[in-house]
Protein backbone atom coordinates (compact mmCIF):
# COMPACT_ATOMS: atom_id res chain seq x y z
CA UNK A 1 0.00 0.00 0.00
CA UNK A 2 3.06 2.12 0.68
CA UNK A 3 4.44 1.88 -2.74
CA UNK A 4 1.38 2.94 -3.97
CA UNK A 5 0.58 6.12 -2.61
CA UNK A 6 4.12 6.88 -3.68
CA UNK A 7 3.60 5.76 -6.73
CA UNK A 8 0.76 8.03 -7.23
CA UNK A 9 2.46 11.21 -5.38
CA UNK A 10 4.96 10.38 -8.28
CA UNK A 11 2.69 10.83 -10.90
CA UNK A 12 0.91 13.76 -9.59
CA UNK A 13 4.03 15.29 -9.10
CA UNK A 14 5.02 14.68 -13.16
CA UNK A 15 1.79 15.93 -13.85
CA UNK A 16 2.12 19.05 -12.30
CA UNK A 17 5.74 19.63 -13.63
CA UNK A 18 4.37 19.19 -17.22
CA UNK A 19 1.31 21.80 -16.29
CA UNK A 20 3.60 23.78 -15.29
CA UNK A 21 6.09 24.14 -17.99
CA UNK A 22 3.12 24.35 -20.24
CA UNK A 23 1.86 27.39 -18.28
CA UNK A 24 5.11 29.27 -18.39
CA UNK A 25 5.97 28.81 -21.87
CA UNK A 26 2.05 30.40 -22.48
CA UNK A 27 3.07 33.51 -19.63
CA UNK A 28 6.25 33.90 -22.05
CA UNK A 29 4.28 34.23 -24.54
CA UNK A 30 1.91 36.39 -23.44
CA UNK A 31 4.76 39.04 -22.45
CA UNK A 32 6.29 38.19 -19.29
CA UNK A 33 10.28 38.18 -19.55
CA UNK A 34 11.62 39.20 -15.72
CA UNK A 35 13.55 35.86 -15.39
CA UNK A 36 12.83 36.42 -11.16
CA UNK A 37 9.33 36.63 -11.69
CA UNK A 38 9.45 33.18 -13.89
CA UNK A 39 12.08 31.26 -11.58
CA UNK A 40 9.74 32.02 -8.91
CA UNK A 41 6.43 30.83 -10.69
CA UNK A 42 8.36 27.70 -11.15
CA UNK A 43 9.60 27.14 -7.61
CA UNK A 44 6.62 28.52 -5.60
CA UNK A 45 3.81 25.39 -6.49
CA UNK A 46 0.87 27.06 -6.92
CA UNK A 47 -1.22 24.03 -6.42
CA UNK A 48 -0.12 24.49 -2.49
CA UNK A 49 -2.71 27.27 -2.73
CA UNK A 50 -5.89 25.99 -4.03
CA UNK A 51 -8.46 24.15 -2.52
CA UNK A 52 -7.85 20.28 -2.75
CA UNK A 53 -11.25 20.04 -4.84
CA UNK A 54 -9.23 22.17 -7.83
CA UNK A 55 -5.93 20.45 -7.10
CA UNK A 56 -6.12 19.51 -11.08
CA UNK A 57 -6.65 22.86 -12.16
CA UNK A 58 -3.70 24.35 -10.67
CA UNK A 59 -1.60 25.53 -13.62
CA UNK A 60 -4.44 26.23 -15.73
CA UNK A 61 -3.82 30.37 -16.90
CA UNK A 62 -7.62 31.60 -15.28
CA UNK A 63 -8.57 32.55 -11.36
CA UNK A 64 -9.66 30.03 -9.27
CA UNK A 65 -12.09 30.09 -6.41
CA UNK A 66 -10.58 30.40 -2.59
CA UNK A 67 -13.32 30.72 -0.54
CA UNK A 68 -15.33 33.78 1.45
CA UNK A 69 -16.25 34.77 -2.27
CA UNK A 70 -12.06 35.23 -3.04
CA UNK A 71 -10.25 34.32 -5.85
CA UNK A 72 -6.78 33.82 -6.21
CA UNK A 73 -5.65 35.29 -9.40
CA UNK A 74 -5.04 33.82 -13.08
CA UNK A 75 -0.87 33.19 -13.25
CA UNK A 76 -1.24 35.59 -16.38
CA UNK A 77 -2.60 38.60 -13.85
CA UNK A 78 0.17 37.71 -10.74
CA UNK A 79 2.96 37.64 -13.05
CA UNK A 80 2.24 40.86 -14.99
CA UNK A 81 1.72 42.55 -11.75
CA UNK A 82 5.29 41.44 -9.54
CA UNK A 83 7.24 42.11 -13.14
CA UNK A 84 5.52 45.84 -13.12
CA UNK A 85 6.05 46.38 -9.83
CA UNK A 86 9.93 45.56 -10.14
CA UNK A 87 10.94 43.62 -7.70
CA UNK A 88 14.44 43.34 -5.99
CA UNK A 89 16.45 41.76 -3.79
CA UNK A 90 15.89 43.21 0.05
CA UNK A 91 12.70 45.24 -0.75
CA UNK A 92 10.26 45.80 1.49
CA UNK A 93 6.74 45.09 0.36
CA UNK A 94 3.34 46.11 1.64
CA UNK A 95 0.30 43.51 0.21
CA UNK A 96 -2.89 44.42 0.19
CA UNK A 97 -4.96 41.24 -0.19
CA UNK A 98 -3.09 37.82 1.26
CA UNK A 99 -5.69 35.86 -0.32
CA UNK A 100 -4.52 31.93 -0.49
CA UNK A 101 -0.76 33.42 -0.06
CA UNK A 102 0.02 32.49 -3.78
CA UNK A 103 1.35 36.10 -4.76
CA UNK A 104 2.66 36.59 -1.13
CA UNK A 105 5.24 34.00 -1.25
CA UNK A 106 6.08 34.78 -5.06
CA UNK A 107 6.99 37.84 -4.23
CA UNK A 108 8.73 37.26 -0.38
CA UNK A 109 10.74 34.64 -3.30
CA UNK A 110 12.13 37.27 -5.44
CA UNK A 111 13.08 39.67 -2.91
CA UNK A 112 14.24 37.49 -0.16
CA UNK A 113 16.38 38.38 2.18
CA UNK A 114 13.42 41.65 1.72
CA UNK A 115 10.67 41.41 3.59
CA UNK A 116 6.93 40.99 3.20
CA UNK A 117 4.14 42.58 5.20
CA UNK A 118 0.55 41.14 4.00
CA UNK A 119 -2.51 41.93 5.16
CA UNK A 120 -5.65 40.08 4.75
CA UNK A 121 -9.28 41.59 6.28
CA UNK A 122 -10.81 37.60 6.32
CA UNK A 123 -9.58 36.07 9.32
CA UNK A 124 -10.00 32.33 7.57
CA UNK A 125 -8.04 33.76 4.30
CA UNK A 126 -5.19 34.72 6.33
CA UNK A 127 -5.20 31.27 8.49
CA UNK A 128 -5.04 29.53 5.39
CA UNK A 129 -2.28 31.48 3.90
CA UNK A 130 -0.22 31.22 6.91
CA UNK A 131 -0.16 27.48 6.89
CA UNK A 132 -0.19 27.48 2.60
CA UNK A 133 2.67 29.21 3.44
CA UNK A 134 4.25 27.05 5.72
CA UNK A 135 4.71 24.74 3.21
CA UNK A 136 7.64 26.95 0.86
CA UNK A 137 9.68 27.20 4.43
CA UNK A 138 9.55 31.14 3.28
CA UNK A 139 10.99 32.90 6.51
CA UNK A 140 10.20 36.44 5.35
CA UNK A 141 6.57 36.77 5.11
CA UNK A 142 4.36 38.58 8.27
CA UNK A 143 0.37 38.37 8.00
CA UNK A 144 -1.96 40.47 9.63
CA UNK A 145 -5.54 41.00 9.59
CA UNK A 146 -7.28 44.27 9.10
CA UNK A 147 -8.20 47.09 6.88
CA UNK A 148 -5.42 46.91 3.78
CA UNK A 149 -6.92 50.37 2.43
CA UNK A 150 -5.41 51.79 5.60
CA UNK A 151 -2.27 49.78 5.00
CA UNK A 152 0.29 49.06 7.86
CA UNK A 153 2.25 52.42 9.19
CA UNK A 154 4.04 50.55 11.41
CA UNK A 155 6.66 49.19 9.43
CA UNK A 156 6.41 52.15 6.60
CA UNK A 157 8.18 53.22 3.96
CA UNK A 158 7.99 50.62 1.55
CA UNK A 159 9.46 50.11 -1.53
CA UNK A 160 6.76 48.63 -3.05
CA UNK A 161 3.18 48.01 -2.35
CA UNK A 162 0.82 45.66 -4.32
CA UNK A 163 -3.05 45.98 -4.16
CA UNK A 164 -4.90 42.85 -4.96
CA UNK A 165 -8.51 44.00 -4.83
CA UNK A 166 -9.83 46.17 -7.01
CA UNK A 167 -9.88 49.83 -5.58
CA UNK A 168 -12.72 52.68 -6.00
CA UNK A 169 -10.28 55.48 -6.49
CA UNK A 170 -6.35 55.96 -6.17
CA UNK A 171 -5.14 54.55 -2.55
CA UNK A 172 -3.63 58.00 -1.19
CA UNK A 173 -3.34 56.72 2.29
CA UNK A 174 -0.96 53.72 0.77
CA UNK A 175 0.94 56.08 -1.49
CA UNK A 176 1.89 57.97 2.18
CA UNK A 177 3.15 54.99 3.22
CA UNK A 178 5.93 54.55 -0.03
CA UNK A 179 9.20 55.51 0.05
CA UNK A 180 10.63 58.43 -3.03
CA UNK A 181 11.17 56.28 -5.48
CA UNK A 182 8.16 53.67 -4.67
CA UNK A 183 6.13 51.84 -6.57
CA UNK A 184 2.23 51.30 -5.78
CA UNK A 185 0.60 48.94 -7.99
CA UNK A 186 -3.17 48.91 -7.83
CA UNK A 187 -6.35 47.85 -9.97
CA UNK A 188 -8.79 51.30 -9.62
CA UNK A 189 -12.17 51.12 -11.10
CA UNK A 190 -15.29 50.11 -10.36
CA UNK A 191 -17.41 46.43 -9.16
CA UNK A 192 -16.91 45.47 -12.84
CA UNK A 193 -13.49 46.67 -14.69
CA UNK A 194 -10.87 48.51 -13.41
CA UNK A 195 -7.44 49.64 -14.83
CA UNK A 196 -4.09 48.44 -13.50
CA UNK A 197 -2.59 51.59 -12.42
CA UNK A 198 0.73 51.80 -11.65
CA UNK A 199 2.11 55.00 -9.49
CA UNK A 200 5.88 56.04 -8.71
CA UNK A 201 6.25 58.31 -5.97
CA UNK A 202 8.81 60.70 -6.51
CA UNK A 203 9.88 63.52 -4.24
CA UNK A 204 7.56 66.36 -5.41
CA UNK A 205 5.24 64.41 -7.53
CA UNK A 206 3.45 61.39 -7.86
CA UNK A 207 3.19 59.74 -11.72
CA UNK A 208 1.28 57.23 -12.88
CA UNK A 209 0.31 55.27 -15.31
CA UNK A 210 -2.23 52.88 -16.95
CA UNK A 211 -1.15 49.50 -16.83
CA UNK A 212 -4.29 48.44 -18.60
CA UNK A 213 -7.85 46.56 -17.77
CA UNK A 214 -8.53 43.82 -15.62
CA UNK A 215 -11.17 42.37 -13.48
CA UNK A 216 -10.58 42.04 -9.44
CA UNK A 217 -12.66 41.34 -6.48
CA UNK A 218 -13.21 44.59 -4.94
CA UNK A 219 -11.53 45.47 -1.69
CA UNK A 220 -13.15 45.12 1.45
CA UNK A 221 -12.11 48.77 3.19
CA UNK A 222 -13.82 51.41 4.58
CA UNK A 223 -11.54 53.75 2.51
CA UNK A 224 -11.46 52.59 -0.87
CA UNK A 225 -13.88 49.65 -0.82
CA UNK A 226 -17.24 50.13 -2.78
Amino acid sequence: MKKFYILINLINFMTYKLKLKILLEELKQQGINDKNVLNALEKIPRHLFIPERLQEEAYGNYPLEIGHRQTISQPYTTAFMLQALELKENDKVLEVGTGSGWSTALTAFIIKPGKVYSIETIPELSKSAKENIKRTKLKNIQIFIGDGGKGLKKFMPYDKIIVNAACSKLPKILINQLKFNGVLLAPIGNLYEQDMIKVVKEKNKIITQNLGGFIFVPLISDEYGF
